[in-house]
């Protein structure tokens, strides 16, 4: 009944939406092409505001009690520098507001207004007013610490700062933190998303999206130079985050400054003027009026006319959203366009960069390369090294590559790790790495929302989270980080578009090709189905994710051949040899005296690739070799355990599961067998193998990038008889494998060591650097 109700009131504007769509588009589209045709920017002549001393502009409008109660703390705070001033704007209040001012705060330059102008008309008036270059806009229910202007003050040191945020508080410290003065915003489903962060690790300046207009300082030219808050976001809400914005797209930057703190009563004038219905009316108009005014990207503008008539659809089967738009908010944007119009060409006018470029520069990491002083050869680099899986305990091939590299290059770089944690408890393990990084964070996997639908890989939903974007990027300000290394295909939605900093992915396996090779032996034709659709998402994605890259780390020669087919003009940005090895020293060569008759199995199960091994050599050739020698036995160690109907009703296999230390059983049994029939990389269990002497009989995959030729570093063998034959002949006379295994710790040694690859690793850094900073032409180190 409640569905039928709404789509009864909401049918008038339900049959005229196509219409309003449509004319907005149209209309859109007219001032794109006066632009192409009549459009001219705007010079820029920047310079840096006299910061000594500043303007404190407070509007007002019938909030004598608030100014009463907080007030006094901005005048002691301002007290000792005559040069400091404080106007308050009264929008024409009647509870007597000017009459206070007059008597109490004699010293406080009162701008009276014969009606309301609304937030931002009062606060342009005061800007207009005041006579400092520094102008500190506050909400007439700010409490102000002592200390809060001179941090907003020192925060003018370059002259493209355009803003400098406080730190907001709350009255009441139980009350949740809904503003920070951190403030973010990004581009989702087709609109401007906005919210304020808290990060205590930030002490100091920060980039953020906009300051907010009751708690910032602003340069007050730059300032009138963007035209003030436009009276087309009347009557509250989004004219800070749109003059943010503004000035982020003219080149300038927005600063958040932890220092300086305010105290703020949360709503304590709109939110008593007006109900939360009022209140979401307006911000449902005025995210589009945004995107109207500021997005002149006509790929952004295409989703957000599409997701703004489905949201209003959909809200009104299902019931109004915050996060979606309506019919009733169309409509009211619809009635501003003439003044959107006006406003979007004046954007234009001041607009240096693009809107691509502006949403990525108040992230701390495009922020350091687009602004920051950078050396242009550093003596010792600073690296972020990103993990989506603990490094500590290695346990798995991957944790042992990215364990070897954080141990190597600790030893060359500045090293700051960023892992990410399957759960709470292997924070303790992992604290391990503080003990020869700079720094290391950590954070907990949080719970993938379904989303089946999405054309984003399954490897990549899983991980995408902004808690872990922030945290990346934050680390790249504070450390002043030269490489973003990034670690599986995974973290690829984390790579930038760097000028002057390097971002290097290593491809534990190449994603898709991997997926290709298991769609043989999915369970079932559906899985088969969803097996090719994820190979469809993953193709389309990492291809166009490492374009994005300055230089792609594969495992082998195999690898980077395979994968400089799909991207062919990326050939020379693939790079093999630099990340999969071991630390051979580790590892005993013991080439006799093992116990006899004993096969090795390792792997870690949670990796699909390892599961369908086991199962082929469960079920096809352990039982041809327990047929020749009954007494042999296969011993399976790794972590979480196999399926139980893979080796439930087996003769002759034994779990042995997780071991603390793998060169026990690599040391200690017969014949290591390797059947991987799926997959890409390199393994590096037959690394260890090979640096430990035991001999190994594997599928071409299996030893694919390590091995070329049967019975150089390993026995090669891809059919169930051909490898049970190996493994016997092995068993039976152990020491004919004697000169292979003594090739393949040789070559181990030479070429996969793992002091060796990092030596290669940091000179691809170098290079990287160099070509950017030194040899790339308007380079700024």
């Amino acid at each position: 009944m409640r569905v039928l109700i709404r789509m009864l009131r909401g049918l008038p504007l339900l049959l005229v939406s196509p219409l309003i769509l449509l004319g907005s588009v149209l209309l859109l589209a007219l001032e794109h092409v006066a632009w192409i045709v009549m459009g001219r920017r705007q010079s820029r002549n920047d310079t840096r505001p006299a910061a000594a001393s500043a303007s404190v502009v407070i509007p007002n409008w019938n909030g004598c009690e608030l100014l009463e109660k907080y007030l006094p703390s901005v005048e002691a705070a301002l007290a000792g520098n005559p040069g400091n001033e404080i106007i308050v704007v009264d929008n024409g209040s009647t509870d007597g507001s000017v009459d206070l001012l007059r008597e109490k705060f004699p010293n406080v330059k009162v701008l009276a207004l014969s009606r309301n102008l609304g937030f931002g008309g009062g606060a342009n008036a005061g800007v207009h007013a005041a006579q400092n270059d520094v102008v500190v806009l506050l909400n007439s229910d700010m409490r102000v610490q002592p200390g809060f202007l001179g941090p907003l003050l020192a925060g003018f040191t370059d002259e493209r700062v355009f803003a400098v945020s406080c730190q907001i508080l709350f009255t009441d410290p139980d009350k949740r933190r809904e503003e920070t003065g951190l403030t973010q915003g990004w581009w989702e489903e087709g609109s401007l998303r906005v919210g304020h962060r808290q990060d205590d690790g930030i002490r100091d300046a920060f980039p953020c999206f906009y300051g907010g207009g009751g708690s910032s300082a602003f340069d007050r030219q730059k300032f009138l130079e963007l035209g003030g808050f436009d009276k087309l976001f009347e009557p509250f809400y989004l004219e800070d985050t749109d003059l943010g914005y503004l000035a982020w797209k003219r080149g300038w930057q927005v600063l958040y400054q932890p220092q300086s703190l305010v105290y703020h009563e949360h709503r304590g004038t709109i939110g008593k003027r007006f109900s939360e219905k009022q209140i979401r009316a307006v911000l449902k108009k005025n995210y589009i009026l945004w995107v109207w005014k500021n997005v002149h990207d006509w790929r952004k503008l295409g989703s957000h006319f599409f997701f703004t008539y489905a949201g209003a659809v959909v809200s009104i089967v299902f019931g109004d959203s915050p996060r979606r738009s309506s019919l009733s908010g169309l409509w009211r944007a619809f009635l501003q366009l003439p003044g959107a119009l006006v406003s979007r060409w004046s954007a234009r006018r001041l607009s240096e960069v693009d809107d691509a470029e502006a949403f990525r520069r108040p992230l701390g990491g495009y922020f350091r390369d687009r602004f920051s002083s950078i050396e242009a050869e550093p003596e010792r680099l600073r690296v972020l090294f990103v993990s989506p899986y603990p490094i500590c305990p290695p346990v798995h091939g991957g944790s042992v590559f990215m364990y070897g590299t954080v141990r190597e290059l600790a030893k060359r770089a500045e090293l700051h790790v960023v892992a990410v944690l399957e759960t709470a408890g292997d924070r303790e393990s992992n604290e391990a790495l503080r003990d020869f990084c700079a720094s290391a964070e950590f954070m907990v996997k949080a719970a993938m929302p379904a989303a089946s639908a999405s054309i984003a890989p399954y490897a990549v939903r899983e991980f995408a989270s902004a808690d872990l974007e922030w945290l990346i990027h934050r680390q790249m300000f504070l450390k002043r980080i030269d490489v973003l290394q990034l670690e599986y295909t995974a973290l690829l939605n984390y790579a930038g578009r760097f000028e002057r900093l390097a971002c290097t992915p290593f491809e534990h396996d190449i994603y898709f090709q991997s997926i290709a090779r298991g769609l043989t032996h999915a369970e079932s034709p559906l899985m088969r189905f969803k097996g090719f659709y994820e190979y469809l998402r993953a193709l389309r994605f990492e291809l166009n994710r490492l374009r994005d890259c300055d230089r792609v780390q594969v495992c082998t020669r195999e690898n980077r051949k395979y994968l400089a087919s799909y991207l062919p003009a990326y050939r020379e940005h693939i790079c093999e040899g630099m990340r999969a090895g071991i630390e051979t020293s580790r590892y005993n060569f013991r080439s006799n005296h093992r116990q006899p008759d004993t096969m090795l199995f390792l792997g870690a199960f949670r990796h699909p690739p390892n599961r369908i091994a086991l199962e082929w050599f469960v079920n096809r050739v352990l039982p041809r070799i327990l047929e020749r020698r009954p007494e042999a036995r296969l011993l399976v160690v790794g972590s979480e355990a196999p399926p139980a109907q893979v080796v439930e009703g087996s003769n002759g296999v034994k779990l042995l599961g997780f071991v603390d230390d793998v060169r026990e059983p690599l040391e200690r049994y017969s014949v290591f067998v390797c059947p991987i029939l799926s997959g890409s990389g390199v393994r590096v269990k037959l690394l260890e193998a090979f640096a430990s002497g035991i001999p190994v009989v594997s599928t071409t995959i299996g030893a694919e990038g390590l091995a070329r030729e049967n019975g150089e570093f390993c026995t090669l063998a891809d059919e169930p008889e051909e490898f049970a034959r190996q493994v016997l002949r092995i068993l039976e006379c152990p020491e004919q494998a004697l000169p292979m295994v003594q090739r393949a710790r040789a070559e181990v040694v030479r070429n996969w060591d793992m002091a060796v690859l990092t030596e290669r690793l940091e000179k691809s850094y170098r290079d990287v650097l160099r070509e950017k900073r030194i040899t790339s032409a308007g380079g700024r180190a």
